[in-house]
């Protein structure tokens, strides 16, 4: 492949579809190339989804697989295309823009639960179909209140990173019980509790005595937390849309 094609979207570059023959070694996907780095990402780590482990995994070689998909760039963009494909949505928007936005906030926490190397990627849209699929229904939701696209697009976006940062600090909290054995209740509670009554007790911050004091976020289940938050970013939301249908 040449330099000038290697510049071209994975979703322009139709799939060549190989058939097996006698004495051939069978054809692959691109779909099947996905899911076996998806599965190896989600045990290993994204870093373990290489086109060589890849090849391990199918019993090919590597080689072989760049004709699928020719770098790196392109199964990454597969790969998060395949995952936001297990978001379930209706083929239309409900017309209760508040629920609608909830389903998408809740499917899309729960794909990036189950895929924890999706949380870590910080890139430019994949504009694959399940991406698309997502976003259509997500704009929709905001359709008919006289908006402007780019307000629809910047308060769709408040959800999208909510949810990004709500689920990098659940897998956060994940990943350090699992290194260490303590939950966030125990780290809480046994590690950092001591230094905590210490801070509070010299006075020097007045506004975390305040949060350690009267705060509930810290002590909620995390299915409570994300809708604490969720709420909060979707009467945002409200605020913004015409008196009309704010609903």
């Amino acid at each position: 492949m040449s330099a000038a094609e290697q510049q071209v979207s994975i979703w322009m570059r139709p799939e060549q579809v190989e058939r097996s023959g006698p004495g051939r070694r069978p054809g692959y996907s691109r779909a099947q190339i996905t899911q076996a780095a998806v599965e190896i990402a989600d045990r290993e780590g994204l870093d373990a989804a290489t086109m060589r482990r890849i090849a391990q995994e199918l019993g090919t070689g590597a080689m072989s697989l760049y004709r699928y998909v020719p770098k790196r760039d392109d199964l990454i963009d597969l790969m998060l295309d395949a995952v936001v494909g297990e978001i379930e949505l209706p083929e239309r928007a409900s017309g209760d823009w508040r629920a609608d936005l909830s389903l998408v906030a809740y499917q899309t926490r729960a794909v990036g639960l189950r895929h924890p190397w999706q949380a870590a990627l910080t890139r430019r849209p994949t504009l694959g179909p399940n991406s698309l699929r997502v976003y259509d229904f997500s704009l929709s939701a905001l359709d008919g209140f006289g908006l402007h696209i780019d307000e629809m697009t910047s308060l769709c976006g408040m959800v999208g990173d909510y949810v990004a940062s709500a689920v990098r600090d659940e897998i956060g909290w994940l990943e350090h019980a699992r290194h260490t054995g303590m939950d966030r209740k125990h780290w809480m509670a046994e590690y950092v509790g001591p230094y905590v009554k210490q801070v509070v007790e010299s006075g020097k911050y007045p506004m975390f005595n305040r949060t350690i004091r009267e705060g509930r976020l810290s002590h909620m289940s995390p299915d409570t937390r994300f809708q604490y938050g969720l709420d909060h970013v979707l009467n945002g939301i409200a605020a913004a849309l015409p008196n009309t249908r704010k609903r």
